[in-house]
């Protein structure tokens, strides 16, 4: 139980101080007890947190096996070389180590469990009719890691386009899957009998969420939402509607994709390398810029709905996107969307390309990570686009930190068309991405 001063919870070590006690009274004779880690106990075993780091943990400490409850089975069977064992009460471990009985070992299979369900979703980018130029946005995103928020009327769609936005993502290779599940099992969200997060995670909480709910923390530091999104999505609906505060946290976690919650006698350092994806109406009534419906907002409104959202938070958001309503006539008709796994080769290209280009770069894998002073060197632009650019800044009265959002971005777009210099099309594209940014948009 040492150290004393690290304060312990839940039933983890119940099941270890009983075969201790019972080891001692020479009610169990075995010898190999040292050999095992020993987790949970309630007369029968209770699942608990945190079991595949502890397994990783044990393997690499050279412990030859695991028993632990049968619920948390399979998460530890993850790991190769460790004898995992499930049973379900305290008389079969007995029976086990006094050789009376054999318990069966935990195995699953890698294919099945991992590579078989890489791309399984319930959602798919053709759900959605028309819209494509939004598609077209949520590709770039996804094939540059941007960040992006969407702004529209009610009832346009934003939800559901972000919703399928991780089906898009690239498939999580085995070690980001290895993190999450790590990141899902200490917070204790892995669910009976999951042995492996697969798919990319999305997470959607609500506005009401408290900053520790939203990066982590408590008497024993957990997880929070900014973390359990790790390796995929974190969505933000209705961004101005979250607490001023809540998304101040949320700033330094989202430039350093880590988070460090320290308490007094510990620090915690949980990763956050997640896609911010924000939506939000455009103003209260969320009829500002309609094609057909008036907005009913007094004057100046619009723009204090909009300063609810800090100028450093935005700085951060790389694509701004206007998502307008569909029309009857364009629900109505039939026609063939693109499949999220014909879209998801576009961005599994270009991710290939800037993890070639970043290879040398430790920490950096996508377009939106790199820092201002590898931008002078990686986006470089020709005359004829440095014109265009200047050109669109005093035009659309652009603000100075769109600048290096509008380059990051054209070089994702660049990287979707396998150029490898910026063309002016590719800046043209990115250019009308900053919506936020121009002057006069909230009047």
């Amino acid at each position: 139980m040492a150290p004393a001063d690290i304060r312990k919870e839940g039933s983890a070590y119940d099941l270890t101080i009983a075969v201790g006690i019972l080891a001692a009274r020479e009610e169990i004779t075995s010898k190999s007890i040292g050999d095992y880690i020993i987790i949970s106990l309630d007369g029968g075993l209770q699942p608990i947190k945190g079991v595949l780091p502890i397994a990783l943990q044990a393997k690499k400490e050279g412990f030859k096996g695991m028993i632990i409850p049968r619920q948390n089975a399979n998460e530890a069977a993850v790991v190769d070389g460790l004898d995992i064992y499930g049973p379900e009460s305290i008389r079969e471990v007995i029976s086990f180590f006094n050789g009376k009985s054999k318990l069966e070992k935990i195995r699953i299979s890698l294919e099945d469990e991992f590579y078989n369900k890489l791309c399984l979703s319930e959602v798919d980018f053709s759900d959605v009719k028309v819209q494509e130029s939004i598609k077209r946005a949520l590709e770039i995103a996804a094939a540059g890691g941007h960040n992006v928020i969407l702004i529209g009327p009610p009832g346009a769609g934003k939800t559901m386009l972000a919703k399928r936005l991780p089906t898009i993502l690239p498939p999580m290779n085995m070690s980001e899957a290895l993190e999450t599940t790590k990141i899902h099992s200490v917070a204790g969200k892995m669910g009976k009998n999951i042995g492996l997060v697969t798919t990319r995670p999305f997470r959607s909480p609500h506005h009401t969420i408290s900053d520790v709910a939203l990066v982590g923390g408590g008497g024993v530091p957990q997880p929070g939402e900014i973390s359990l999104a790790h390796n995929g999505v974190l969505f933000l609906d209705e961004l101005p509607e979250f607490k001023r505060t809540v998304l101040e946290v949320m700033r330094q976690p989202l430039e350093d994709r880590v988070v460090t919650i320290a308490r007094a006698k510990f620090s915690v350092e949980y990763p956050t390398s997640f896609m911010l994806v924000a939506s939000m109406n455009p103003c209260p009534c969320g009829y500002y810029n309609h094609p057909e419906k008036t907005c009913v907002c007094a004057p100046g409104i619009v723009q204090k709905y909009l300063n609810r959202i800090s100028g450093p938070l935005l700085d951060r958001i790389d694509i701004h996107v206007e998502v307008t309503p569909v029309s009857f006539r364009e629900l109505s008709e039939v026609r063939i969307s693109e499949t999220s796994s014909s879209v998801r080769e576009r961005v599994i290209a270009a991710r290939q390309i800037q993890e070639k280009r970043y290879k040398e770069n430790e920490g950096v894998h996508c377009n939106a990570q790199i820092s201002s002073k590898q931008l002078q060197s990686i986006c470089r632009i020709d005359e004829a686009g440095q014109q265009l650019l200047k050109n669109a800044m005093e035009r659309l009265g652009l603000s100075a930190r769109a600048y290096d959002r509008i380059l990051k971005v054209a070089r994702t777009i660049a990287d979707l068309d396998s150029a490898e210099k910026i063309e002016s099309s590719h800046l043209a594209e990115a250019i009308q991405y900053r919506s936020l940014d121009r002057d006069g948009w909230a009047g």
